[in-house]
């Protein structure tokens, strides 16, 4: 593990604090860029039955990477752990442009994500520890400004690379960016490493593998591949708790635990995690559903739809450009995240307001109060986590932070699509008859595209439908963020969220890296 800095030290240099933010903003892009030319790989490998696994591999293995490289950052060293994970994603990258068929795409994607599962907690961890107090609220602001931009730019600039030169261009992009953040982290980071004395939790990996695995799995078959009450789907979702509950019981008694559970110990810190999982949920669902409203209903292309999301993105940005320097101040912990969390229930009830006649820059600005909301949540529960924690556990607690949000995002975006599909299935069927509506939503076809050439008769059916399952999903949106609200009144004020206890850990051993 590294040292803790003290906070006369210089500065962290600028080339290094570059490549820590470049393997951030891979980490969000690489979510995004691939959708867009999903069509086309399919095109040129074939495989359409086996689509599904190019995306799931990925989510698959990235989130079960996740809080083992932010472990073995701690018990190795965060900078080496942090550069391991760059260098896997890259292969995987590379290998996945080089695909030749479906299957070696799906295997190079499922060693893509092992490496992005480093990403973000390993560049988190390492600027836990290496820039001083006075220094992590502008870092942070930045790190909030990158997430919204590589949401909006993903897709713009994967259909911009499909297009102009090749599908296999959305992976290759990721090679001379990671490759600078490469060797600005090894020029310009410079950090002691501690090994701390203790086993290496190797049961704990396993059995919370096989839960985030299983809970991916359900979050991404369900209401899909297989129906929610399919004992496929009750059956992975058993497995998972199982595995989740004897994973809580195996890391109370190890000695060396992947995730220590004194970091729970802090009301604040679990507070934080509860209330970023319902971010990542809120998150996640509105930015999956709300384009479908503006292509479906207000007519617009798949790009403009992503446009016009830039309330909501700069919602997000602006907040945490100013979150960060708030929070310094007493009692930022409890007040932030409850405003937070009141902007977020105010700004999705805004979006029940949204229907066929909505005009459509109206429709855009609605989402604006949202996503402040979100972006104070976000932020200001993960400056609260990095505060609360000893610095011999950063790696591991950020690795909580980013586990938490990403499994948020999923679980919440697969059961309010499965409240969006039932709610358009049955307004479709009750106004032009089951035969119709089987027709229309079977097998994928209800595109945008396939709007073309139908009745306005059915149009105005499907607009219908398509609000009315929208209008699920925010109601859902509005309870998570009610939710959130009422959890945030459970954190303490003043605990400095910028800067960490110092109580330590494990014990320690120091050399340098």
């Amino acid at each position: 593990m590294d040292a803790e800095p003290v906070e006369d030290r210089p500065r962290p240099p600028l080339l290094g604090v570059l490549g820590l933010m470049l393997g951030i903003f891979l980490s969000a892009l690489d979510g995004q860029i691939i959708g867009t030319a999903l069509p086309t790989i399919v095109g040129d490998l074939g495989g359409l039955e086996h689509l599904s696994w190019a995306v799931t591999a990925y989510l698959l293995t990235s989130a079960a990477a996740t809080p083992l490289w932010g472990r073995l950052g701690d018990l190795y060293g965060r900078k080496g752990a942090y550069q391991w994970s760059v260098a896997v994603f890259l292969i995987g990258s590379m290998l996945s442009g080089l695909s030749q068929n479906m299957g070696e795409l799906i295997a190079f994607r499922a060693l893509q994500g092992v490496g992005a599962g480093g990403l973000m907690v390993g560049a988190l961890s390492v600027i836990g520890v290496l820039v001083p107090a006075t220094d992590r609220a502008r870092m942070q602001s930045v790190i909030g400004v990158l997430m919204p931009i590589a949401f909006v730019g993903g897709p713009l600039l994967g259909g911009l690379l499909t297009d102009r030169l090749s599908w296999r261009w959305a992976f290759y992009v990721n090679l001379p960016v990671g490759l600078f953040a490469l060797l600005a982290v090894g020029l310009g980071v410079r950090l002691r490493t501690e090994r701390i004395r203790a086993p290496f939790d190797w049961a704990g990996v396993a059995l919370l593998t096989t839960g985030i695995l299983g809970l991916t799995l359900v979050s991404s078959w369900g209401g899909t591949m297989y129906a929610w009450t399919s004992p496929w789907i009750l059956g992975t979702g058993l497995v998972a708790v199982v595995a989740l509950g004897w994973f809580v019981r195996t890391e109370l008694r190890a000695p060396g635990p992947l995730i220590p559970p004194a970091l729970f110990r802090d009301r604040n810190f679990t507070v934080a995690q509860v209330l970023g999982f319902l971010a990542g949920a809120v998150m996640l669902a509105l930015i999956g559903y709300l384009p479908q409203y503006l292509q479906f209903v207000q007519g617009v292309s798949p790009t403009a739809g992503g446009l016009l999301l830039l309330p909501l993105m700069l919602g997000m940005m602006g907040t945490q450009l100013f979150t960060a320097r708030l929070m310094s101040r007493p009692g930022g912990e409890r007040r932030y995240p409850l405003l937070g969390g009141a902007l977020a229930l105010i700004g999705a009830a805004l979006l029940l307001l949204l229907g066929t006649d909505t005009p459509v820059a109206l429709a855009s600005g609605l989402t604006a109060v949202a996503g402040i909301g979100i972006g104070l949540l976000m932020q200001s529960t993960l400056l609260t986590s990095m505060g609360a924690v000893p610095r011999q556990d950063m790696g591991a607690a950020m690795g909580v932070v980013t586990l938490l949000r990403s499994i948020g995002g999923s679980l919440g975006m697969a059961a309010l699509g499965a409240v969006y599909t039932a709610r358009l299935t049955a307004s479709l069927t009750e106004r032009l008859g089951a035969d119709e509506a089987t027709r229309l939503t079977g097998g994928g076809g209800l595109t945008p595209a396939s709007l073309t050439g139908l009745t306005q008769s059915v149009r105005d059916a499907i607009g219908e439908a398509v609000t009315g399952g929208l209008h699920g999903t925010v109601a859902g949106g509005v309870a998570l963020a009610a939710v959130a609200t009422a959890v945030a009144c459970l954190a303490r004020p003043g605990t400095d969220p910028a800067g960490a206890p110092q109580e330590a850990g494990a014990p320690v051993e120091k050399a340098p890296v």
